[in-house]
């Protein structure tokens, strides 16, 4: 390759309570830029990560992003997982200054020229949770989260859902993000659920108290069989933490699984495990990370340069066969268009996909158009298809 790399921010937690999820989308744009090299980079030149760990702290991302945007120059960046730490960036990147290409689900409402969002807003993950979980499960609902922006977004998201089906939000409590087992606020949440006994559980709890949690539903005697938790945040990696049975039954939605089985799927996950380990977990904000980092170097080749402005102009143009599926980025929103999917966790803790759709969903991040009544109920019995 000749000419000098194209610089890339990379910034991600490697520390903190976020650390194990944004390392495996760390750890999945590595593998995507490391791909691209080996292809002959963008025009001939090499792409160079310059990662930084924003140790899941908002302060922490905004210093790092400053760094990378005003002392290395860097024009592209790739990164951040929850919604607060994403919010400290905006205003480093604000002006065009640079352009963030961030691949978490997150709650929407949010539009910024400065960001592609490449991760599920609520149309493309808890609408079709709610509908499958509504149907199958019941309409009494109790909801859980941590204490941040993405959960309270979400949640009421969520009750919106559950009222328009005529059902009822039992209660609706929240967890220091740092929460663990010995926390009294999670001996608590046990209490409240057995004293309601809700249909099932809403969790949008993220980090290393989502482990914790479902430990402690499951030594409370508490069973996905009568009660399952249904959650957007709960991934490959959440479950890899807990005990072995600990997360059977329970129900997440996502527009990835490992266990997908389409032809760009097992590339990915083989590649995956290839170079961090058969054993490591691979969660749907790591495939986000994967696709992302594919899509902004095919606008860059594009472009030609890494201003800002040029790139944006020339991803409304990328397509890339991602592992869940073919996607794109919605030029009015700068949100992708992505395939949910639900999927149950199996006895060896492998999400084993009950509904897949095979539909590719236009982001609505402003959530104007949906209601519970706009899917047909049929799929709930449907045997999964299409990339099992």
């Amino acid at each position: 390759m000749s000419g000098g790399p194209w610089r890339i921010g990379v910034l991600f937690s490697k520390t903190g309570v976020t650390a194990d999820i944004e390392t495996a989308q760390l750890n999945a744009t590595l593998l995507a830029i490391e791909e691209i090299n080996a292809a002959g980079g963008v025009l001939g030149r090499a792409v160079e990560p310059l990662v930084r760990d924003g140790a899941s702290d908002p302060k922490r991302f905004r210093q790092e992003a400053e760094r990378l945007i005003g002392q290395d120059g860097v024009k592209l960046l790739l990164g951040c997982y929850m919604s607060s730490c994403r919010k400290a960036v905006l205003p480093v990147i604000d002006g065009q200054r640079g352009l963030l290409f961030y691949p978490t689900f997150y709650e929407g409402f949010e539009f910024s020229r400065e960001v592609i969002y490449t991760g599920a807003v609520v149309n493309q993950n808890a609408f079709q949770l709610a509908k499958y979980m509504l149907a199958r499960h019941g309409q009494r609902v109790l909801i859980v989260g941590s204490n941040y922006i993405y959960p309270y977004e979400t949640n009421r998201v969520m009750s919106d859902f559950v009222v328009q089906s005529r059902g009822k939000v039992v209660d609706e409590i929240y967890l220091p993000l740092e929460a663990d087992a010995s926390s009294p606020e999670i001996g608590r949440l046990i209490k409240r659920i057995r004293k309601h006994e809700p249909d099932f559980i809403f969790s949008t709890i993220v980090g290393r108290s989502t482990a914790s949690f479902y430990e402690a539903y499951a030594e409370a005697g508490l069973s996905s069989q009568n009660m399952p938790i249904a959650s957007l945040t709960t991934s490959e990696v959440d479950v890899a933490n807990m005990g072995a049975g600990v997360a059977e039954g329970h129900i997440s939605a996502a527009t990835f699984f490992s266990t997908l089985q389409t032809p760009a799927a097992r590339r990915f996950t083989a590649a995956y495990r290839a170079k961090y380990g058969q054993a490591a977990p691979i969660p749907s904000a790591a495939e986000a990370a994967y696709l992302q980092t594919h899509i902004a170097a095919a606008a860059l080749a594009r472009a030609g340069t890494d201003d800002p402005r040029r790139v944006l102009e020339e991803i409304k143009e990328v397509e890339f066969d991602a592992p869940q599926g073919r996607v794109r980025i919605d030029p009015d929103n700068h949100h992708a268009y992505l395939w949910p999917r639900v999927a149950r966790v199996d006895a060896n803790g492998e999400f084993q996909i009950v509904w897949n759709p095979g539909v590719r969903v236009k982001p609505d991040p402003y959530c104007v158009d949906q209601r519970i009544d706009d899917w047909s109920a049929d799929f709930v019995e449907a045997p999964a298809s299409g990339g099992r």
